[in-house]
């Protein structure tokens, strides 16, 4: 096995080399705590932080002191629905709108909440993956405190309406939370064009470091505190800085809105190359997500009569890596709930397979997956006891 090809990108990216280099000098030449600003040291991290704070907002159209760093995209999601929740509940509101294809961090915090008395509205999606803008509206009471919709999704790539939903959001008076974690990087995000009150971001998928996300919050917006401790983040997140990693998030979005365009133009050419490919050489396939309203990264494909987890065993042993759906259930022997939500059958969907691409992805690492795919799907059907003997006669 000479050619390794990475194509799980939706899961993690490769720390970028310009992000080590900034991080690096916050290790051990500026390592002072940003809350110690009466010395240099301290001093110098405050304004690296602030830094990173200024460029992400600008990035998102947003102002500096609307964004507060996390842990991650999971804190930031769990933190705007649980300190919109909490903020909340004794106003008279209780009731969150979601969809039904929402990362598990949303989605578990839903669950979590209704033990609180939150009554949560998960909305269908059609074949594509997006959500029915009139079932939105049908579903607002009230008691309405918080739409909570996914920019795009991490599994099948379809890029919801943001903007249409913060619309109707905007009309009703209810938070509009995004949880942009997957799209960062790949679609424009606009948060006053979009009327969006709260959006969630994550670092390790813009080629940034793990560890670090942050949480857009609108001016004015009511929302508990998550993490309580010292006055950190403007005494809305406690907790000292990781200054090296927040640095890195800096760096990457930088990098990423210098790049943006030729990104997207490279990238797009991939996917659809290799979405091309697959539906031509591979017989009973099926595109999951919207065909083109999807992220430039990102293609799934069911592939009948066969189980996804052969498929990546065998792609491994290729020296390609790829994923079933997404990376913080890839330890689950269950079906997709986005692609089950799709409509997908059980067997279909655990025959799946997600390719995320990133720029360093040639045209001859897509036309090698191709054929690769092509001969594992084909062994595996000779194999498998699932399959359509008529249906696989025919192809």
């Amino acid at each position: 096995m000479s050619r390794k090809v990475y194509l799980d990108n939706a899961a993690t990216t490769r720390v970028k080399k310009e992000v080590i280099e900034e991080m690096n000098n916050y290790f051990d030449k500026f390592y002072g705590n940003p809350s110690s600003q009466l010395y240099e040291l301290g001093r110098k991290s405050k304004e690296a932080v602030e830094k990173a704070r200024r460029t992400i907002a600008e990035f998102l159209n947003a102002d500096e002191k609307e964004i507060y760093f996390t842990a991650g995209g999971t804190e930031a999601d769990n933190w705007a629905l649980k300190g919109v929740a909490f903020a909340n509940l004794n106003k008279g509101k209780n009731h969150i709108i979601t969809s039904k294809i929402e990362h598990h961090a949303i989605l578990n915090t839903c669950k979590y909440l209704e033990k609180f008395g939150v009554e949560t509205t998960y909305l269908d999606v059609d074949k594509y993956g997006l959500v029915d803008l009139e079932q939105l509206k049908k579903a607002i009471k009230p008691e309405t405190m918080l739409i909570s919709i996914m920019f795009a999704n991490n599994e099948i790539g379809t890029i919801q309406p943001i903007e249409e939903i913060g619309k109707i959001a905007k009309e009703n008076k209810i938070l509009f939370h995004v949880d942009g974690v997957q799209a960062l990087g790949s679609v424009k995000i606009d948060v006053q064009k979009q009327n969006i009150d709260l959006l969630s971001m994550s670092a390790h998928k813009i080629g940034g470091p793990k560890g670090i996300g942050a949480l857009y919050i609108r001016k004015g917006t009511r929302i508990d505190n998550f993490v309580h401790g010292g006055g950190q983040e403007r005494g809305r997140r406690a907790g000292t800085e990781g200054v090296q990693n927040i640095v890195g998030f800096g760096k990457a979005v930088e990098i990423v809105k210098r790049d943006f365009d030729s990104y997207l133009e490279r990238v797009t050419a991939l996917r659809d190359r290799l979405i091309e490919g697959i539906q031509k050489n591979i017989p009973h396939v099926i595109l999951n997500g919207h065909p083109t309203k999807r992220l430039a990264n990102n293609v799934n494909f069911s592939y009948k009569y066969v189980e996804g987890e052969s498929i990546l065993l065998l792609l491994d042993m290729e020296g390609i890596s790829a994923s079933s759906g997404s990376a913080c259930t890839s330890g689950s022997l269950d079906p997709s709930h986005v692609l089950l939500a799709t409509g997908l059958d059980h067997g279909t969907a655990h025959g799946s397979i997600r390719f995320t691409l990133n720029e360093e992805i040639t045209e001859e690492d897509i036309d090698y997956t191709i054929e690769t795919m092509k001969k594992i799907i084909e062994k595996l059907r000779s194999m498998s006891p699932i399959k359509n003997d008529e249906d696989l006669k025919n192809s």
